[in-house]
């Protein structure tokens, strides 16, 4: 009877989680869009709602909501779809959708999807080659003669799709961790005036203009020619039409030249145009950090520079010294300071509530800052007919990164309450992703902020001249 209860609390939760990624989908990727395909509204939908219900399942461990039974189940099941959708699902429908889109390719899309797929599955096992990922006890080691579980096994596909997701991850938070605080702190904003903007206004006007004059000059000169029948037929089309112009007699206009310097002209009014834009949007960065919200989004680009050096110094020390911590960044602290206090205090009771509030912030902003990332992302390169293909990847994406959270998420909690996430994970090597982690972190917080240096040198000065 409580198995019952406990599954239909799951169906249900799960039941609202797929409403607000259908709603998500409807609302936010395609509504610019009118042709859905509904089997890709629905893998997405699927996805993120039992990603989510992943993130469930480790609040109720924590918590000791349902039966450990029931719950071991639900992991089980829904590790079980996820990585059925992952492995199998979306990477097919990808390749189905983009030999759709071939035209010569439309009649065996059926048999190119499926060889599509095959070619993923081939470079999907072959990524576990090179990584330390399984237990020498239970996993695949190539050439050593240990006898590996079976190739669908969750251990040999969680293994694989967590070093994906954990790359991905990775990559996210290094960015992320540099540009938060570059974009919030007022500190890196440049000093932009009315007087800045209305030079690079008038340097745009007056380039325009130039590029009009010539545009006319070169259009005279064709309508010139075309009358004193100075062109013929050949050779065909404007470009050739311009290198007969140009063999034609002294005084004549030297086209060549003049499309030249206009091109030349709409390069440089294209940039123009776009340090005008840059320059509208720093000044509203800097009215908006007058206001009280702005200078508490400020403050926090403070405490998040303060968190960069610290993440960056300790991905370092990890990397240097092969460390992973064994306990949980919560209860570490909390003995640390007691011990420093010499004071009574139930370390294992408030452990457990403060591991329950980090987890949770951790999980809300996992799921809005990618659900943020993704939008723009979708945004920025979709369009009618790679529309489908996209969403199906943002879908992969979003549940590679959902699954390599649970991985990394397992560390931040206290060690009793890893028991059923790691009967169900089975025999990885947790070490190893956190090490990759702290790795791809590093190499994604440097590479960031040389980027951001480097752009932030090229931009416009704070008083320019006219």
């Amino acid at each position: 009877m409580s198995f019952l209860i406990d599954s239909s609390i799951m169906v249900t939760s799960q039941v609202l989680f797929f409403g607000f990624g259908w709603l998500f989908f409807m609302r936010q990727l395609f509504k610019d869009y009118e042709v859905r395909q509904y089997v890709v509204q629905v893998i997405f939908s699927v996805t993120f709602a039992f990603s989510c219900t992943m993130f469930e399942l480790i609040i109720f461990e924590i918590l000791g909501v349902l039966n450990s039974s029931s719950r071991y189940f639900h992991w089980k099941l829904n590790l079980c779809v996820i990585l059925l959708i992952l492995v199998f699902l979306v990477p097919f429908y990808i390749g189905y959708f983009i030999v759709s889109n071939i035209r010569l390719l439309h009649r065996q899309r059926l048999l190119f999807s499926c060889g599509l797929w095959l070619t993923f599955m081939y470079f999907f096992w072959k990524l576990g080659d090179p990584f330390p990922i399984l237990s020498p006890k239970h996993g695949y080691i190539p050439n050593n003669g240990i006898e590996s579980k079976g190739i669908l096994s969750i251990e040999q596909l969680i293994s694989r799709v967590g070093v994906i997701g954990v790359t991905l991850m990775a990559l996210l938070s290094g960015f992320g961790a540099v540009n938060c605080p570059y974009t919030y702190m007022s500190y890196f904003l440049r000093n932009v005036t009315d007087t800045d903007i209305l030079a690079l206004e008038r340097r745009l006007l007056q380039t325009m203009d130039m590029i009009i004059s010539k545009k006319k000059r070169i259009a005279m000169a064709r309508r010139n020619l075309f009358q004193k029948g100075e062109v013929n037929n050949k050779p065909s089309g404007f470009w050739g039409m311009i290198k007969s112009v140009t063999t034609s007699a002294p005084g004549s206009e030297n086209l060549t030249l003049i499309q030249q310097e206009v091109d030349a002209l709409e390069e440089l009014s294209r940039q123009l145009f776009l340090e005008t834009v840059d320059l509208y949007a720093t000044k509203e960065r800097i009215e908006y950090s007058k206001t009280f919200k702005g200078k508490y989004f400020n403050f926090l680009g403070y405490f998040f520079s303060i968190y960069c050096v610290w993440k960056i110094f300790m991905a370092t020390i990890n990397i240097v010294f092969d460390r992973v911590g064994k306990t949980d960044p919560v209860t570490r602290g909390i003995e640390i300071t007691v011990n420093y206090l010499g004071i009574q205090f139930d370390v294992k009771f408030w452990s457990q509530h403060i591991s329950f509030i980090l987890v949770g912030i951790i999980i809300v902003t996992s799921i809005r800052g990618l659900l943020i990332t993704l939008t723009k992302f979708f945004y920025a390169i979709s369009s009618s007919k790679s529309s489908n293909v996209i969403v199906l990847l943002l879908a992969q994406i979003m549940g590679m990164y959902f699954v390599s959270s649970v991985l990394l998420i397992r560390m931040s909690m206290p060690l009793e309450y890893r028991t059923i996430i790691t009967e169900v994970l089975g025999e990885l090597q947790f070490n190893f992703y956190h090490r990759w982690f702290d790795v791809i972190f590093l190499v994604s917080a440097l590479s960031s902020i040389l980027f951001l240096y480097l752009a932030h040198k090229q931009a416009p000065e704070k008083h320019m001249t006219p």
